[in-house]
């Protein structure tokens, strides 16, 4: 795969080197990391939620992280120390750590992350400041019939 250079870009604009190390970015591959496995839902009109399955895991395993539009969750499982009377025979519960990132769009903020039932729920909300949503602009409406005609006096000659 082709590797775009932006630093060209760099000289003639300003304030648009997130943008760029983001095209950047695209090329890389994803390390085909699949573990754990998450959905994306979105639950209304500006607010959305990541599902991630976490089966295993406690709160005090997992760290929620949201920093500069980067949310970062880690699980990280605890030795575990089995009675000596048992022994495992099949481990087929992953109980690996993980780390998932996820890059999140401007004015979205994480608003809580619940573990239910195995299933880590990450609420996220998009916060548009007032200034940026699109308003309407109302049209006044011309008064007809009392237009005013300007005459020019005729000069002496």
């Amino acid at each position: 795969m082709r590797h775009v250079d932006f630093s060209p870009l760099y000289r003639s604009t300003v304030g648009f080197d997130r943008l760029f190390s983001m095209l950047d970015s695209l090329g890389q591959f994803d390390s085909g990391q699949t573990y754990p496995p998450y959905n994306i839902e979105r639950t209304g009109e500006d607010a959305y939620r990541i599902s991630m399955a976490v089966a295993g895991f406690s709160e005090n395993d997992i760290s929620v992280e949201a920093h500069q539009n980067m949310l970062t969750i880690k699980g990280e499982k605890r030795e575990e120390r089995n009675d000596e009377r048992t022994e495992i025979l099949h481990r087929g519960i992953a109980s690996r750590s993980f780390e998932r990132r996820f890059q999140l769009a401007d004015h979205v903020e994480v608003t809580g992350a619940v573990l239910k039932d195995g299933l880590l729920h990450i609420d996220l909300v998009r916060n548009l400041p007032e200034d940026m949503k699109p308003r309407r602009i109302p049209i006044a409406r011309a008064e007809t019939g009392t237009t005013k005609q300007i005459e020019a006096t005729k000069a002496a000659a």
